[in-house]
């Protein structure tokens, strides 16, 4: 499986799979999970998802670490990848990870409708 370079692609691939609802479910469901309430819409505009989605995490690493921390392990975002990242911008970062959770999430719905 190729992962998509940037957001935009990623949305687009979703939505030509016709996976872009089931995405949205999967990020309901681990989100619920790391006991973070982020109740999103199937029908959310994707811009309105990646803007929610960065202030989440953004609040999340400003406010309360250990469930973000939680949030990565459920979600299982690679620590590789996060380590990698450069921390001296909080809000780059949170976009950075939003896009690392965004891509577990549609590896895990692309290979779930590929079996």
């Amino acid at each position: 499986m190729q992962l998509p370079a940037t957001f935009d692609d990623l949305v687009n691939e979703a939505n030509q799979l016709n996976l872009y609802q089931k995405l949205i479910l999967q990020i309901n469901k681990d989100f619920l999970l790391a006991n973070i309430d982020l109740d999103l819409h199937e029908a959310i505009l994707p811009s309105s998802l990646k803007l929610i989605l960065h202030e989440t995490i953004y609040n999340l690493i400003q406010e309360k670490f250990a469930d973000y921390l939680n949030l990565l392990y459920i979600i299982d975002v690679s620590e590789e990848k996060i380590k990698a990242l450069n921390g001296d911008d909080v809000l780059k970062l949170s976009e950075e990870v939003s896009f690392l959770i965004l891509k577990r999430e549609w590896q895990k719905v692309w290979f779930r409708n590929r079996l």
